[in-house]
């Protein structure tokens, strides 16, 4: 592939008649204060570095917009679906060996642009219809509950706090979420996260409980921490069905963007481009130690709001976000976020998914008292919440990579039921 050739392609395909300006430099910096909030919020949660995601975000997004011709204006960052894998591959296999399985999670996602290439988009459907998604995404959501209430609650954090104090803490983060989401008007109402922490932090800071120390030490100036992947196959084995629910969001994020701008996006560029770009921006992020970057829901409903479909503001946004990994400040002041504060945002954060899961049921009209969906839901349901583990010695297929791989072969071998 010729770079050089390909990003003047980018540049062309953007129909806005407008030249580069300062208004585009500072509309991408806003673009990227959308996206902020949960961006930093999946390293935080899982262990890894965010000065690294900041970075990988914007690599990301670049290597999507060269990849899709600059056609889908978007911004790249890890999806929700993924803080549960990667915490169970940092505790199980260290973060090294959880980037390898990342890396080749993004191969997964070109295999799937690899199938609607050969065989059209229709194929996503006849693999992963909202039987399968439907229940996977609500384990994904349900499994977490347990880690967002004990968050919530400050077990473990031995933070120099009483408990109706970290309870405190966490509830207002809550309440402020909540209220931004469903109150807040206009561009106030992209930030709901953002505001909580904010909200938290403050508090935090009024019981005495941040540690400004590191903020004041870290330099200015300093290389993102990368941290590069090494291959076992068990953390690789266990990240690849995770991709299954990121694919249905890419999808869903594909042809809702579409409605905004007004342009089938699954044709031109095409959805096996698109998934191509998640793929690589994915699999580049792991080899540099940071979190899967994949079509970010936040962004399209800051273009929704702006009516601003220029693909060089997303530029930008990728541009600050390379730019601000270099901010070794910016790294110690999240670090100094105490976890009280994101154990309040998750409770509404891990339900909502676990929400989204029952919507894909009710919105394709999935009929529970036909023998083979109520099995495929019930299955899936009981083994990713009740920890179902299939232990061959050297291996153990459980969670997630369990509920994705189950869920796709029962949907395949039980017969649907016969039209009278």
């Amino acid at each position: 592939m010729n770079v050089t050739n390909t990003i003047t392609d980018v540049i062309k395909n953007d129909t806005s008649p407008q030249k580069h300006s300062w208004q585009d430099i500072f509309t991408g910096a806003q673009m990227l204060f959308v996206a902020f909030g949960a961006l930093v919020l999946v390293p935080l949660l899982t262990g890894l570095n965010p000065n690294v995601a900041l970075f990988t975000a914007g690599v990301g997004t670049l290597l999507f917009q060269i990849t899709t011709k600059g056609k889908v204006p978007v911004f790249l960052a890890s999806s929700f679906a993924f803080i549960a894998p990667i915490s169970f591959g940092v505790a199980q296999w260290g973060i090294p060996a959880t980037l390898g399985g990342l890396v080749a999670a993004g191969l997964v996602f070109m295999f799937f642009s690899f199938l609607v290439k050969i065989n059209g988009k229709n194929v996503i459907d006849r693999i992963l219809p909202p039987v399968v998604t439907g229940p996977i995404i609500m384990v994904i959501g349900l499994s977490l509950a347990p880690v967002a209430v004990g968050m919530a609650m400050g077990k473990n954090s031995n933070l120099p706090a009483e408990n109706y104090q970290l309870i405190i803490i966490s509830m207002s983060s809550l309440l402020t979420t909540l209220v931004v989401a469903i109150w807040a008007k206009g561009f106030f109402k992209l930030v709901p996260i953002i505001a909580g922490i904010i909200v938290g932090y403050t508090i935090s800071c009024c019981y005495g409980i941040v540690n400004f120390k590191p903020v004041m030490e870290a330099s200015w100036f300093s290389l993102p921490n990368f941290t590069f992947p090494e291959f076992k196959w068990q953390a690789v084995l266990y990240m690849i069905p995770i991709v299954i629910a990121p694919t249905i969001e890419h999808v869903g994020d594909i042809m809702a963007i579409g409605s905004v701008t007004g342009k089938d996006y699954t044709r031109d560029p095409g959805l096996q481009r698109t998934l191509l770009g998640d793929g690589l921006a994915t699999s580049t992020a792991g080899f540099f130690g940071g979190p899967p970057c994949i079509t970010y829901a936040e962004v399209i409903g800051a273009v929704t709001l702006t009516r601003n479909f220029k693909t060089r503001v997303m530029t930008w946004a990728a541009v600050w976000a390379i730019l601000m990994s270099f901010v070794g400040k910016i790294g110690a002041f999240l670090s100094s976020i105490p976890t009280v504060v994101m154990g309040g945002i998750m409770v509404l954060l891990f339900g909502s998914i676990a929400s989204v899961g029952i919507n894909i049921l009710v919105k394709h009209k999935v009929d529970l008292s036909v023998s083979r969906n109520m099995c495929i839901v019930s299955l899936v349901l009981v083994f990713g919440i009740g920890g179902m583990v299939f232990d061959f010695g050297s291996y153990a297929l459980q969670g997630i990579s369990l509920c994705g791989i189950l869920a796709i072969v029962l949907n395949l071998i039980l017969p649907h039921p016969t039209k009278k």
